[in-house]
């Protein structure tokens, strides 16, 4: 059996995080964007071993346990342990790893979607499996959840799937367009002296949000969260004046990766895209995904 899960990439605009004992608790407030691209993930199953064997691969890459635990565990609790054969689990990601675009998340909630549908559970089962691993190992705390939203989240309640709340805001005629430029640790973020002011000015753009809940509202709160605490600086925020030139929406920091995202319409996105390509910057574009992920057997 071949099994394909389809999950959403997602860009965080703000976030207060929320650490917990239980990690089924633990999670984040906050809002952000789910994008048309994101991961792809295949599980494929086949019996006829004598044991169980399960396999992992990024990108067409096999990778051991110790670089990608978060799959390996979520595998391991979905995966019956009296089963005897080969699993098989191919993640493809559309944006790099480590970037801000959730892939973690993405491929624990993909892996947890496929195991689930071939070896039978729920959708919140397998939701609360890929979250559990995320936050046990660092990965995230509120991805999988806005992933399971769609759309332009909020999340109002921190915690896992079945725990935590979502909302979604109405939104019209947007793209998004990323200018991905390297990675920045969401764990050594979180470990840092940053975090008070991440909690002051995340729950103060929550409260702004919810009061007055626009998509082009998020974008401003957005931007005044990532100056405020100080993660949008240097050549970034000095990129991101640049574009306030060509945009009406100002564009912010991804959360946590180092790059800037700005929801875009008409003839915005081609100033844009001209400015970024005089820069020599690297840039994509993608639509506003609004539905939960996909899962079922793959037949092409």
């Amino acid at each position: 059996m071949l099994v394909r899960a389809f999950v959403p990439a997602h860009i965080t605009a703000f976030f207060v995080p929320v650490f917990h004992d239980d990690p089924l608790k633990a999670g984040s407030l906050g809002a952000g964007i789910n994008l048309s691209k994101g991961a792809s993930v295949f599980a494929s199953i086949e019996t006829g071993t004598l044991e169980r064997h399960i396999h992992v691969a990024f990108n067409g890459e096999p990778v051991k346990r110790e670089n990608a635990a978060i799959t390996y565990s979520v595998a391991d609790e979905l995966v019956p342990g009296d089963f005897a054969g080969e699993v098989e689990i191919w993640q493809y990601f559309d944006f790099p790893n480590g970037y801000g675009f959730g892939n973690s998340a993405g491929g624990a909630l993909g892996t947890a979607l496929s195991l689930g549908y071939a070896f039978g559970g729920t959708w919140l089962k397998a939701a609360q499996t890929a979250h559990k691993h995320e936050v046990l190992n660092r990965g995230g705390l509120g991805d999988v959840i806005a992933q399971l939203a769609g759309g332009i989240e909020v999340r109002v309640r921190a915690g896992g799937p079945g725990m935590g709340v979502t909302d979604n805001l109405f939104f019209e005629d947007y793209r998004v367009l990323v200018v991905p430029l390297g990675r920045l640790s969401t764990k050594e973020v979180l470990d840092g002296d940053v975090v008070k002011s991440i909690e002051i000015e995340g729950r103060k753009a929550l409260e702004s949000l919810l009061r007055e809940p626009r998509p082009e509202h998020m974008m401003a709160l957005a931007r005044g969260f990532a100056e405020k605490t100080g993660l949008l600086s240097g050549e970034l925020l000095e990129l991101a004046r640049e574009l306030d030139r060509v945009l009406s929406n100002p564009p912010s920091m991804i959360m946590l990766g180092r790059g800037l995202f700005a929801l875009v319409r008409g003839n915005e996105l081609e100033r844009a895209k001209n400015l970024l390509a005089d820069l020599n910057l690297p840039y994509d574009v993608a639509e506003i995904y609004d539905e939960k992920p996909k899962v079922g057997r793959w037949v092409g």
